[in-house]
């Protein structure tokens, strides 16, 4: 398929998609099912891989900013303890320090009582196989659960990914030798670059476990992950996984919403794990004040809340991942991809 034809096809899909429903509800058992209440936690499916995670995941990235490294690793081990057993993470975070301290903290028994997910830049096969052998090094492990391409952020990316010698090649030989258990991809820029990449690995016969992607309360108005990826990923029995709730600080600066519907905004969305940043105690008990006793939003709820972001979303300015290069590491640093 032609670029041009893809987007064309794409917008199609994105106008139907516009008009289906992609949220939990109450009145669905297989919505309603795909979890399951535990102290303080939920439960749902990660995707078709038969796994059960929390559905709060513990963001990587803020972990390897604080000064204390001691105080990391005390932080992660709380969220465990509590209930949160999705580890998000990246080999590119913090120059190592992100990985390094949850290698730390997932000693003394605490690896197996979570599944570990960390991305890879590499875009051809020796440059995944070396990040991956850091990533494993500093994770203190022998086997990572689920290995994410980083930054599928160009339409490019996913050609380079599936090429003779690209990075597919080295992750599904990682996944036969018990390297890694399950592969994705994430990015944060255009959702018809998802498309896109579901697209070429359709083409090229295989099958995503995760997909990872913006869902908030600005992504329904603006470039809509939900609207438009949400709903070929669930067909597919891919799992989705939510992050940018916040968009770093920026949705919340716009005034238009408060942390606990933000998140409970996302979670209401048919996604297996909403991933947010926690980088102290204080921002760790709020997300279990959203999920404890976690309802769908309603139909009414849902508009609500869509309709005081509407003005403030249309242009995308607290969404600059989307619209900038700000947050592209990759773009910074081209060399990462190999």
């Amino acid at each position: 398929m032609q670029r041009r034809d893809f987007l064309k096809a794409a917008a199609v899909a994105g106008v139907g998609a516009a008009a289906t429903p992609n949220l939990l509800s109450q009145s669905q058992p297989s919505a309603s099912a795909a979890y399951a209440s535990s102290s303080e936690m939920q439960y749902r499916q990660l995707g078709t891989t038969g796994e059960k995670v929390s559905a709060i995941g513990l963001g990587g990235y803020h972990i390897g900013i604080q000064s204390d490294a001691a105080a990391s690793v005390r932080l992660i081990r709380t969220a465990i303890d509590r209930g949160i057993s999705f580890m998000d993470n990246s080999w590119d975070y913090n120059d190592g320090a992100s990985e390094q301290r949850m290698g730390d903290a997932l000693k003394d028994g605490y690896r197996k009582k979570v599944l570990l997910m960390t991305k890879i830049d590499g875009r051809n096969r020796q440059s995944f196989n070396s990040q991956l052998e850091q990533s494993l090094k500093r994770l203190q492990t022998d086997v990572i659960d689920l290995c994410q391409f980083h930054e599928i952020i160009r339409m490019e990316d996913p050609d380079r990914i599936f090429a003779k010698g690209g990075a597919l090649e080295a992750a599904v030989e990682a996944k036969k030798v018990g390297k890694i258990r399950y592969i994705g991809f994430t990015g944060h820029k255009d959702p018809i670059i998802h498309l896109r990449t579901l697209e070429v690995a359709k083409q090229h016969d295989f099958h995503f476990d995760t997909v990872q992607m913006p869902i908030n309360v600005m992504d329904a108005h603006f470039r809509s992950f939900a609207k438009q990826v949400i709903p070929v990923a669930t067909e597919q029995g891919i799992g989705v996984l939510a992050m940018k709730v916040f968009g770093g600080r920026s949705i919340l600066q716009s005034k238009t919403v408060e942390p606990l519907d933000a998140l409970r905004y996302a979670l209401s969305q048919q996604v297996s794990v909403v991933i947010t940043g926690m980088d102290s105690m204080p921002i760790l008990n709020q997300a279990f004040t959203a999920i404890k006793d976690f309802k769908p939003m309603t139909e009414t709820q849902m508009a609500a809340v869509l309709a005081r972001t509407r003005d403030a979303a249309m242009t995308g300015q607290y969404e600059s991942f989307k619209t900038t290069a700000r947050v592209d590491g990759t773009a910074r640093r081209p060399d990462w991809l190999g």
